[in-house]
């Protein structure tokens, strides 16, 4: 891991291609603007049905090169994200080493088990992170986390707040087209949701959500605390 600390944005998925998915827009739109983002894999995606674990790796590579940020991959078991002691430890030192203002992780409804889990075990490891007393495999000094929110990846929910990704629609798209092993079709490709239009349906989905708000695209996020409205509703007079 880097020694960079005191990140602003650190964003958590199971798989390489989760973040891109469900915040790509958004982390591509903050990295323009100069902020320091991680993306953090919790597995290797051993289980995919396409594509193997070195060309995903240099696919997600590709990705965060792509969206202008840093990405570090644990060594988790894909398909066996339980709620572990020692998988939440490693996701507190994650925290602790970078010391993010916020952290991001899939929402808890989704079709594939391992996003739930994964915000489970990073909800966890929040909390912990921020507790003085609790002692992780490294022993590094707590850090608390400003706020914890999270994104969609297969689901189309309603969202709490949404983040106008217009002048980052290109590279959030880019970023996914990097997983050619995931969405493309080839000769040997296994039949999967990913292989049938599913970058399409992603960048409609955004549409929409920007259609709600009045602009042309918008990535949608969930939080479990209310939000914070610094200026009057109406705006300054």
């Amino acid at each position: 891991m880097t020694n960079k600390s005191n990140i602003d944005i650190l964003a958590f998925g199971a798989h390489a291609d989760d973040v891109e998915i469900g915040m790509g827009g958004t982390i591509a739109k903050y990295a323009q603007q100069g902020k320091d983002i991680v993306i953090c894999d919790l597995t290797k995606a051993e289980m995919s049905s396409n594509g193997t674990v070195l060309l995903r790796q240099k696919e997600a590579a590709k990705a965060a090169e792509i969206l202008g940020v840093e990405r570090i991959s644990l060594d988790l078991p894909d398909r066996g994200l339980y709620m572990k002691e020692e998988y939440i430890n490693q996701i507190i030192t994650v925290i602790r080493k970078y010391k993010p203002t916020l952290v991001f992780a899939p929402f808890l409804e989704d079709r594939h088990p391992d996003h739930g889990n994964c915000a489970k075990l990073v909800e966890e490891a929040v909390f912990s992170a921020g507790v003085r007393k609790y002692l992780d495999e490294d022993g590094l000094e707590a850090h608390r986390v400003q706020n914890m929110y999270y994104f969609m990846i297969n689901g189309f929910h309603k969202p709490d707040f949404v983040v106008d990704i217009t002048s980052s629609i290109s590279e959030k798209l880019d970023s996914l087209r990097a997983y050619g092993s995931q969405f493309e079709k080839s000769n040997t490709t296994v039949e999967t949701p990913l292989v049938n239009g599913y970058i399409e349906t992603v960048e409609a989905r955004e549409k929409m959500f920007g259609k709600e708000v009045g602009v042309a695209y918008a990535e949608g996020f969930m939080s479990k605390k209310p939000l914070l409205i610094e200026a009057d509703l109406l705006g300054e007079k």
